[in-house]
């Protein structure tokens, strides 16, 4: 199994399957409106604009598990992305990525690549450790902009937690999409 094995609603309301990006790298992306990793658009659209040509495809899916920072419909998601930060990359319709009700290609996501979520990872650590211990030392996402990395053969290559930027994801895309 792969992530080509998935279908997923776009923003638009049509399904999707991700067979229609085999042969491409994936970022993966739960990603949200009104939250203060937002600002990380910016720097994931740059990434899709340097990369696409390469072979990388972005894919956002909105997600509102996480303190209600996703409460748009798609249409107002949307906008958003357009307006506010030019996104050009898919995004899909919003989506939970925890939880029985998750969609099954998160649940694939966080078995191939379940993350360790660490004191390392900066403030929003004692965060979670506040707000939602039991997600600590588990397969869940933690938060928004949780990004997956998968290899051009749809095998997941890498999870990286909410604090890592875009840009800090360069150097593991420049190889994956050079090799």
């Amino acid at each position: 199994m792969t992530v080509y094995d998935f279908t997923a609603t776009d923003i638009d309301g049509n399904e999707r399957s991700l067979k229609d990006y085999a042969g491409r790298a994936l970022l993966i992306v739960n990603v949200a409106s009104k939250c203060g990793l937002t600002p990380q658009y910016e720097g994931l659209e740059a990434l899709y604009r340097e990369t696409r040509e390469r072979g990388l495809e972005i894919l956002g899916f909105p997600c509102n598990q996480f303190g209600g920072q996703e409460p748009g419909t798609e249409d107002e998601i949307a906008q958003f992305c357009s307006t506010s930060y030019d996104v050009s990359f898919p995004l899909f319709g919003k989506i939970d990525v925890n939880g029985p009700e998750a969609h099954p290609l998160f649940a694939y996501l966080r078995a191939q690549a379940p993350g360790d979520f660490g004191p390392d990872s900066g403030g929003l650590y004692d965060w979670v450790k506040s707000s939602r211990p039991e997600a600590l030392g588990t397969d869940e996402v933690k938060w928004n902009f949780t990004k997956f990395l998968v290899g051009r053969d749809g095998a997941v290559v890498r999870r990286y937690e909410p604090t890592v930027l875009p840009e800090q994801i360069r150097p593991d895309l420049d190889s994956l999409l050079d090799a």
